[in-house]
């Protein structure tokens, strides 16, 4: 489990066929120290186990599944790319819960100024703006943010000047495909409430009755 905060970049060194996925070599920009084989990395947005460790390098086998979801399937040397190190329960929330587990790819449709900050513009399937709602959380690349408008197929996050000096939203241009992960809390939300009314079953006298008109008038859903 993640929180979208980036730790620092890292830099693709090597990429190798593996089977019929690929092993990506990283050199992180900051030292790895606690992480040991075997842990989770969140590569861009993607959670990846490190497979060989050794100073400020890591390898990590990306699968057949995970090249045809993200953007590693385009993976090249040299490419600059988000990392996050799994957080501990001791630890601060401050972005959101991120799984590491993508669930599609956007493309950036248009960068704008406003003010100090950077309105980016993200053109998505209309599968993964289904579970967005505007001040609700979505990780782009690995990085949480705060949605300020969506749409059928699009939504609209801000860009402020240390985040875009510390992750590769900073210099990503119209275009560029970024690896999306919708909040996972509307989606268990929703299959809850759809088992819940597709198995007809009914409250309690007296209770409170969580439905999806409940919820849509409470602003969990739309």
């Amino acid at each position: 489990m993640f929180t979208g905060i980036i730790e620092g970049l890292g830099t693709i060194a090597a990429v190798r066929p593996s089977g019929q996925g690929r092993r990506l070599a990283i050199e992180a920009d900051f030292v790895l120290d606690q992480t040991e084989i075997g842990d989770s990395i969140c590569v861009s947005g993607a959670c990846l186990t490190a497979v060989k460790i050794g100073g400020r390098n890591f390898e990590v086998d990306v699968s057949p599944e995970t090249l045809d979801k993200t953007t590693f399937g385009d993976a090249r040397v040299g490419q600059r790319v988000n990392l996050e190190r799994a957080m501990r329960f001791s630890d601060r929330i401050d972005g959101h819960l991120v799984s590491g587990h993508i669930d599609g790819v956007g493309t950036i449709r248009r960068r704008e100024t406003a003010g100090n900050a950077i309105v980016v513009t993200i053109e998505v399937d209309g599968s993964l703006a289904h579970y967005m709602i505007a001040k609700g959380s979505v990780a782009v690349d690995g990085i949480s943010l705060t949605i300020n408008t969506c749409g059928a197929d699009a939504f609209s996050v801000s860009i402020i000047p240390h985040t875009a000096a510390l992750t590769t939203i900073g210099f990503k241009n119209r275009g560029d495909a970024v690896n999306i992960e919708t909040d996972m809390i509307g989606k268990y939300v929703e299959r809850f409430v759809g088992r819940l009314e597709s198995s007809g079953q009914k409250q309690e006298p007296g209770t409170a009755t969580v439905d999806r008109q409940f919820l849509i008038k409470s602003g969990f859903i739309d």
